[in-house]
């Protein structure tokens, strides 16, 4: 007992010592910063129509220690259909993603009415160097971001599946989109969410601490053409793979992307 107890108090000397000295929480010291708030180093773009790392019109760049998608008039009269993303360099798997956006400006002449106030996380997505030429969007889970008009209601944090499937409460989900359970978020304002994905178990979208969505065993679609090529030896299944962040046609801005590895 004598020797539990001096166990005890020893332990409890030195996690005192240790809040007194400021030390933050492990969990805490884990996050990774992705982006270094200073330029898209470890970043690649790949536009839809350009090569690899090819950032026709300067559209992803960073100004004021944010990554800005820009679309200057000189070059974008109208969109055309670049729809682009910038890659993070590594392959994750399971993780937690924290990404903090908003949306500025007016959407770009010629970008689909649907993606006004409309862009995304893309996470377990093919290799940018996989995609082709013309290729719109990477076969991968899209975690989709959506601000409001300013009237009515438009949740954000919701599933878009290009070239893949999931399952939600045991069924194989093939439609295009999933709406959350969000509430709306109208004007300029910085929205943060977080993506907690396991593997190739379970994808859960979170806001303000809740989770909005959640959905399973994340696959490649074999009806997808871009998907059908990546399928290896009949494995449809997702167990990781890249992280990108959209350029849809409407300006928007990432000042925070960060990352906390779980255990497989």
């Amino acid at each position: 007992m004598r020797n539990w107890r001096r166990t005890a108090t020893a332990l409890f000397v030195v996690l005192t010592a240790t809040m007194a000295a400021g030390a933050e929480p492990a969990a805490e010291q884990e996050w990774i910063q992705l982006f270094n708030g200073k330029d898209l180093t470890g970043w690649k773009v790949k536009i839809a129509g350009h090569d690899l790392d090819d950032n026709f019109g300067n559209t992803f760049r960073v100004e004021d220690g944010v990554i800005k998608v820009v679309y200057d008039k000189d070059k974008y009269e109208k969109f055309g259909g670049k729809f682009g993303h910038l890659f993070y360099e590594t392959p994750f798997s399971n993780y937690v993603l924290r990404v903090e956006y908003r949306f500025t400006g007016e959407q770009v002449a010629g970008g689909p009415g649907w993606a006004f106030r409309n862009s995304g996380i893309m996470v377990h997505g093919q290799s940018p160097e996989s995609m082709e030429k013309n290729q719109s969007f990477p076969a991968s889970i899209e975690v989709q971001l959506l601000g409001g008009s300013g009237t009515g209601k438009r949740s954000t944090g919701n599933l878009c599946t290009p070239g893949t499937n999931v399952v939600i409460d045991g069924k194989l989900i093939t439609r295009h989109g999933t709406s959350s359970t969000s509430k709306t978020y109208h004007g300029d304002q910085w929205v943060t969410i977080e993506v907690e994905v396991r593997g190739n178990k379970t994808i859960k979208h979170i806001m303000e601490g809740e989770v909005v969505l959640q959905y399973d065993n994340p696959q490649l679609d074999e009806n997808d053409a871009s998907a059908k090529k990546l399928i290896k030896d009949g494995d449809k299944m997702l167990h990781g793979g890249s992280i990108s962040l959209q350029s849809e046609s409407h300006p928007c801005e990432f000042r925070k992307v960060e990352l906390r590895k779980l255990e497989d």
